[in-house]
């Protein structure tokens, strides 16, 4: 369908979507209110109506070339300079166990899906396999299950659909959990005082209150760019020769070639290693924190792109419904477990958040709250995911007869 700005009209694209994201900051800054929904979402929102109005096309180069491929790596880095090993150990412990308890719900989920729509959507079952890998690791694992099974191709894009529109609407409702009144009365949410005691009292918001103006200068930019840029040029250059030096047969190998190749596993240790061993280094450089977040705003707005509600009217409204149960059994084991095991509100919602968006929405979430202290741990646990989540998806569609 054509849309009023085309797919290769990039340099009108990136200014609508510079101009939605500084909207959101100015309104998460401005008022109370959007401070509350957060500027990350509100750039998701703004995106999904603007997509669905069919004034921005869903797919487009500078989504998946300009902030897929280098706002988002560029991001983590910069992130992740406050990310000290020493200080989030004990951390990065508790969100692996509600994060694997989540993964067990995402099993649970594909396996009542299936039960439940298997008489009414051809080859579930191997739609079950691909986002039980999805909604534990990622992309890369959705990938190796379509491709592990023969899926058909029009299924794959199918599923893809579907999983776009359910992935934004997932966010929507886990965030509204973040600001429930009843969530937080019933979990302890240690995080989210610690950024309300930060926040100031009067005019300002919290969040203008956390990103008040700070001396920054050309060399700061200029450190900061060079020390991003130097970690995902390395990160992937490793990946790529890790990726052909292991081979890619089946169990064991499979996941160590998933693993090892992935810039994002290399990416995260580079970065936690410098941030861990060179403590005084990492502090130094200015501003990395308010670039990284910049991206991180660019990338919710990408997320909320592809979530056509008329493609998932015409081409796949069974398989939203399949994805959407999916979430909820995962959400579910994720809030009973962390009830359960006297979990905080913020494991428990990242947690989920790794499992099935994966480490960088993860991050991304925890960042845009102010949770600076999870933004380490939720990205390794959600790397973690890459490793367990096609071997889960393989053991899914076996059980399923995929």
């Amino acid at each position: 369908m054509d849309t009023l700005i085309a797919p290769e009209n990039t340099w009108l694209l990136l200014a609508l979507t510079c101009g939605v994201v500084a909207g959101a900051i100015w309104l998460e800054q401005t008022y109370a209110w959007a401070f509350r929904i957060s500027g990350a979402v509100l750039a998701l929102i703004a995106a999904i109506v603007l997509v669905n109005l069919n004034v921005i096309p869903s797919h487009a180069p500078i989504y998946d070339d300009m902030i897929w491929g280098y706002a988002v790596p560029l991001a983590i880095p910069l992130l992740l300079l406050q990310a000290n090993l020493s200080k989030i150990w004990q951390e990065t412990g508790r969100l692996l166990f509600i994060f694997l308890i989540g993964a067990a719900g995402t099993v649970c989920g594909a396996v009542l899906g299936c039960w439940l729509l298997g008489s009414r959507i051809d080859g579930l079952a191997k739609v079950a396999a691909m986002m039980t890998g999805s909604y534990i690791g990622g992309g890369v694992n959705f990938v190796a299950l379509a491709d592990a099974f023969h899926t058909e191709g029009t299924l794959v894009s199918a599923t893809v659909v579907a999983d776009n529109l359910n992935m934004a609407v997932y966010f929507l409702v886990l965030l509204k959990c973040v600001s429930s009144a009843f969530f937080q009365k019933h979990y302890p949410h240690p995080h989210m005082d610690r950024v309300a005691r930060e926040g100031r009292e009067g005019a300002q918001t919290q969040a203008a209150a956390y990103w008040q103006a700070k001396n920054i200068s050309l060399k700061d930019i200029a450190l900061d760019l060079f020390y991003a840029v130097a970690v995902v040029t390395l990160s992937q250059n490793l990946g790529k020769m890790l990726g052909a030096a292991i081979p890619a047969g089946s169990g064991l190998g499979h996941m160590a070639n998933t693993f090892f190749s992935s810039q994002y596993v290399w990416i995260t240790l580079f970065s936690m290693g410098f941030a861990t061993f060179f403590e005084k280094q990492a502090a130094a450089l200015a501003g990395a924190q308010e670039i990284g977040t910049y991206f991180i705003y660019l990338f919710f707005f990408a997320i909320g792109v592809p979530a056509s509600v008329l493609e998932i009217l015409r081409n796949a409204p069974l398989l939203f419904v399949f994805c959407f149960l999916m979430v909820l059994v995962n959400m579910a084991f994720c809030f009973v477990g962390g009830k359960l095991f006297h979990f905080s509100l913020e494991d428990i919602v990242l947690a989920s958040n790794a499992n099935i968006g994966g480490p960088t929405t993860a991050a991304g979430m925890a960042i845009s709250q102010g949770w600076t202290s999870l933004v380490g741990p939720s990205m390794l646990v959600g790397t973690f995911g890459y490793v367990i989540g096609t071997y889960l998806g393989m053991v899914v569609g076996g059980i399923l007869g995929a």
